[in-house]
């Protein structure tokens, strides 16, 4: 019970910047059931589609970088965020629209997009058998949505040093950065974004040398050098549905699918924390990993925020309101 107490007031320690500005149950009076509407509506989609999870996450994860997390990305239109070449593959824009549609009938004006997305995101990973946290809330919603700006986001592409600057351009540091992407434990990818690392890794017909050789034929049959390059393919090969750390050790063994993510191997301080994540006893080091990813989501969820007058409550997630 001692530790409990320890570790829950670290956390607080941690996030009190962050809760200057938002707060736990800030709906507890003006939309109670603000929460648990989120959390029916993640899981009614969630039990159609469980890789609905990751999308949620990911969609909450891009909201952040860009902009901060106001709900900019979840706004439509042909120059919006969304539309960004970064932001490909995003999905459940359809989950934070029906939780939103719910709560504008039961509390008209009231609940934000960007908290809808940030609860969607915990909501998901709880139901990946992953950690649960309190969720600061009080957000407001953007007015700008430019995928011009969304060039910050991180790339599979990028070496240690772009991810570490992109991150601490956000306020996080390494710890933060292998932590979140632990987040590729629930996640997806399709084969035209680490194709290249198959076949034509320096444009002389090779295979990146990072990639173990039995995974490397896996990922070869999975991804055919002329195929279909929207396939969609599972970040960590061993419990691609369970948030674990089983994606640590897969970037420990050469089996990470993004050349960004089996990069965190090549660094010696990113090195450090995945071996840290990925060790040899599962259950404590899981319990851990746990323990770290909800710190990290609730300073992510922190990022330049918009409260009080700033910004807006979007009566639709999909657009701006009209004054």
């Amino acid at each position: 019970m001692g530790h409990t107490w320890l570790g829950s007031l670290v956390i607080f320690m941690t996030i009190s910047a962050v809760q200057a500005q938002l707060k736990t149950g800030f709906y507890s009076s003006s939309c109670p059931n603000a929460e648990a509407t989120v959390r029916s509506t993640v899981e009614s989609y969630f039990n159609k589609d469980p890789t609905i999870a990751p999308g949620l996450l990911r969609l909450h994860f891009h909201d952040c970088f860009v902009e901060g997390c106001d709900g900019s990305v979840l706004i439509s239109g042909s120059s919006a965020e969304r539309n960004a070449l970064a932001n490909t593959g995003l999905r459940g824009f359809e989950v934070i629209e029906d939780a939103k549609s719910q709560l504008e009938a039961k509390c008209p004006g009231v609940v934000s997009c960007a908290d809808i997305l940030a609860l969607a995101a915990r909501d998901a990973v709880d139901l990946s058998d992953g950690p649960s946290w309190s969720v600061p809330t009080g957000r407001r919603d953007g007015r700008v949505s430019l995928s011009s700006q969304a060039s910050n986001l991180p790339s599979p592409l990028d070496s240690i040093s772009v991810q570490r600057k992109k991150f601490a351009d956000k306020g996080m540091d390494d710890h933060d950065l292998v932590t979140l992407v632990g987040a590729h434990t629930i996640g997806q990818t399709e084969c035209r974004f680490f194709s290249y690392r198959l076949y034509n890794f320096t444009t002389t017909g090779n295979s990146d040398p990072t990639i173990d050789q039995n995974f490397l034929g896996q990922l070869k049959t999975l991804c055919p050098n002329i195929g279909d390059g929207l396939r969609r393919v599972s970040l960590d090969k061993d419990s691609p549905a369970k948030f674990d750390v089983s994606f640590f050790k897969n970037v420990r063994d050469g089996n990470a699918v993004l050349e960004s993510d089996q990069r965190l191997w090549g660094d010696s301080n990113t090195q450090s924390i995945v071996q840290s994540y990925a060790g040899n006893i599962r259950g404590l080091l899981g319990i851990r990993f746990d323990y770290e990813f909800r710190k990290a989501m609730v300073k992510l969820g922190g990022v330049e925020v918009k409260t009080g007058s700033q910004g807006e409550i979007r009566k639709v997630c999909s657009k701006v309101n009209r004054y």
